[in-house]
């Protein structure tokens, strides 16, 4: 049984990490989402709350779970008994920081594999910054974040 880990900040997680989730969930008997607790950027959401709006975006995906973790990806690779880190792309830029984090999770642990996906072109824009920047503004991401995301972050940003 191969098992992939999807480690993300998710903050707050949207449509373009539904996507990866959603095709990685098709192509490995588990996937876990993991959410990581103490990213080195500022989070608008903690890491309980960031999980909860994962399992709920999740929750028609039978073979998907959702965790938050505090350690090293490849730690929590480990602990899971996974071979697998899950990672989207969404456009050139994108590839070059997952490669160096590629290259740097192989040194840490050569036992785990990274399987990239490219996310598909209706999601490409979207990022969590944005998202948020967004609806601070005013806007609407109801096109871009599941719906409970969205009131979630129109409760956060009033």
């Amino acid at each position: 049984m191969v098992t992939a880990v999807y480690p993300g900040s998710f903050d707050p997680i949207h449509n373009g990490h539904v996507d990866i989730a959603t095709r990685a969930a098709n192509v490995f008997e588990r996937l876990i989402v993991a959410v990581y607790a103490q990213p080195q950027k500022k989070v608008l959401f903690t890491a309980a709350e960031r999980t909860e709006m994962v399992r709920r975006s999740l929750c028609d995906l039978e073979n998907v779970t959702a965790i938050h973790y505090n350690c090293t990806t490849v730690e929590l690779v480990h602990t899971q008994n996974a071979q697998v880190i899950v990672r989207g792309l969404r456009m050139a830029s994108d590839f070059d920081l997952e490669y160096q984090m590629a290259l740097t999770n192989k040194a840490l642990a050569s036992d785990i594999e990274t399987f990239c996906l490219f996310t598909n072109l209706h999601c490409a824009f979207l990022s969590s910054t944005t998202v948020k920047e967004i609806v601070i503004a005013g806007g609407d991401v109801s096109s871009m974040v599941p719906a409970h995301v969205q009131r979630a972050l129109e409760e956060k940003c009033r």
